[in-house]
């Protein structure tokens, strides 16, 4: 009988997952579905695209007829899911190399590029954030606001500008470029983690500082304060962790962004890159390569969705009470968390 509390916590676990997981199968194949019709319904087109634009019209007609491009539309669909979910994506035309074997090295770069820039962005903001918002009104909450607005304000290529004009071209400490030629050297990333870092940081702080206000204006904070626990204590195991959903939520949406949506900083400091690779593609019209460009950028958005869920339901038990219940039942307004309780003395 002792393990029946735990083993409902793990069922209602399982059940959110599966509705989550439910409803990420359902949006990629709505979003493939549409990458699909706005790439290969001309299939005239996608043939001049492969073949080059000075193919005759009856290279294009054999090619199309080869590769099953007359047949109807459900089953190309059918057939272009079945080939991406088996990893066959086609040749790139312009890398004239198989896509999956280009995007898989270029995933790798991106993801150290993101990895080195979260280990700058996430203690950084949460730190300002939380600082903040433990003393709000004061001049360190003003500062804070004030340098998030200003650093969120300027868009990557002009802070990119900016900072070769300083480091690469009047002091001359860093490289310019970060094509990763030499191997990965800590010099080529400064720059790049530090314009991911000056747009990301900001908005991750401002929202951080939002909820850590809301949380340290909570009764449950009033009433521990009136029992004379210290600040330190508040703040760390009683606000915190119901301050930190929605920042939970914004840095989880910062993977996509750094994957897909850094195509300036990758582009301008000639990063080798999944966010390169996608530029190149859409300059040149590289059909095959933009489809497994746009579904890896679905993929990695909704999978960080599913993780942000999941932390935010192990933060506060109470999301995970309202999935188990369904859709349609939220969670009562007056239930406290354990740190609540804690703090109120039940």
């Amino acid at each position: 009988m002792a393990t029946a509390p735990a083993w409902r916590r793990l069922s209602g676990i399982a059940a959110a997952l599966g509705r989550r997981l439910l409803g990420m199968a359902l949006t990629m194949a709505a979003v493939s579905l549409l990458v699909f019709l706005v790439l290969e319904l001309n299939v005239e087109g996608v043939a001049t695209k492969v073949l080059g634009q000075f193919s005759t019209a009856d290279q294009r007609h054999a090619w199309l007829l080869q590769h099953g491009y007359f047949d109807p539309l459900p089953i190309r669909y059918g057939r272009w899911v079945l080939d991406f979910v088996t990893g066959r994506w086609g040749l790139s035309t312009y890398y004239h190399a198989d896509v999956l074997q280009l995007v898989a090295p270029r995933l790798a770069a991106s993801g150290l590029l993101m990895g080195a820039a979260l280990l700058v962005i996430v203690p950084l903001a949460l730190a300002l954030g939380v600082l903040a918002g433990m003393r709000e009104g004061s001049p360190l909450d003003r500062g804070v606001s004030v340098l998030a607005i200003v650093t969120t304000s300027f868009p990557e290529f002009a802070t990119a500008v900016f900072l070769s004009a300083i480091f690469v071209f009047w002091l001359g400490w860093l490289p310019g470029v970060s094509t990763l030629a030499g191997g990965a050297t800590l010099k080529e990333f400064v720059l790049p983690v530090a314009v991911l870092a000056l747009s990301s940081t900001g908005y991750i702080a401002r929202m951080t500082r939002a909820s850590m206000a809301e949380a340290m204006a909570q009764p449950y904070v009033r009433t521990a304060r009136l029992k004379g626990a210290s600040l330190r204590r508040i703040v760390f195991g009683h606000a915190l962790r119901n301050a930190l959903g929605a920042p939970v939520t914004v840095i989880m949406l910062q993977i996509p962004w750094l994957l897909s949506g850094v195509i300036v900083v990758e582009v301008f400091f000639a990063y080798p890159g999944f966010g390169t690779l996608l530029y190149q593609a859409a300059v040149n019209s590289d059909v095959y390569l933009i489809e497994a460009c746009a579904m890896v950028g679905v993929i990695a958005v909704v999978v960080s969705q599913v993780l942000s869920d999941l932390i935010n339901a192990w933060l506060d038990p109470r999301l995970l009470a309202a999935a188990r219940s369904g859709p349609a039942v939220a969670a009562p307004a007056v239930a406290l968390s354990a740190p609540e309780r804690r703090a109120a003395g039940l």
